[in-house]
């Protein structure tokens, strides 16, 4: 290095075009043109000092964003830390992973589309209770559905007078319908997967 040139570059930088920052994503855009008898002479140097003074553009944009120092300790130690809060990026960046693909249609959606049968939202979710005079979930946490097993005394169904169910507990016997729709609910999920396999 001779005696005559700098040590370190200036840190102004001079653009005849002003730059674009996006400084939550630390990026910087440059619209200036490249000077290709530069770029034809000696192409790393010539990009090197041109990411330098871009580089250095965008570091003088950081710094006068508000700076904030704290001072930590660690092991005894005490350390100062800079901090400066960068403001939220302005430019979309792609997506790291390629889009969803689209969910498979499951065996109900795909009978409905071909009957054309339109699903609408359910609000009888709940029922009124005239015992508690309140609104109560059908089916779920503290559902209607499970009325019978708080209860102390139970009828016997009709439907099952008169055969081998009318001595079982017609609280098991309301728990095991219970199961075997969650068995099947469980089966048919099962099966639509496969079937989107």
């Amino acid at each position: 290095m001779s005696k005559a040139e700098p040590q370190y570059k200036p840190v102004t930088v001079d653009k005849p075009i002003p730059v674009n920052f996006d400084l939550g994503n630390l990026a910087t855009f440059d619209p200036n043109p490249v000077e290709t008898s530069q770029l034809e002479q000696n192409k790393e140097q010539y990009l090197a000092d041109l990411n330098r003074d871009n580089v250095q553009l965008m570091i003088n944009q950081i710094l006068s964003l508000p700076i904030k120092t704290t001072t930590e300790s660690a092991n005894g130690k005490d350390s100062s830390l800079t901090l400066v809060r960068l403001p939220a990026p302005t430019t979309d960046l792609p997506r790291e992973k390629p889009l969803p693909k689209p969910k498979p249609l499951t065996k109900w959606e795909q009978f409905a589309i071909k009957k054309g049968i339109h699903k609408t939202k359910s609000h009888d979710k709940k029922m009124f209770d005239e015992e508690k005079g309140e609104w109560v979930n059908k089916w779920g946490y503290k559902g209607k559905n499970k009325e019978l097993d708080d209860q102390w005394l139970v009828e016997v169904d009709e439907k099952h007078v008169g055969t081998d169910k009318e001595l079982i507990d017609p609280r098991s016997l309301a728990r095991g319908e219970r199961k075997k729709l969650i068995k099947k609910n469980l089966a048919q999920q099962k099966r639509n997967l496969r079937n989107a396999e």
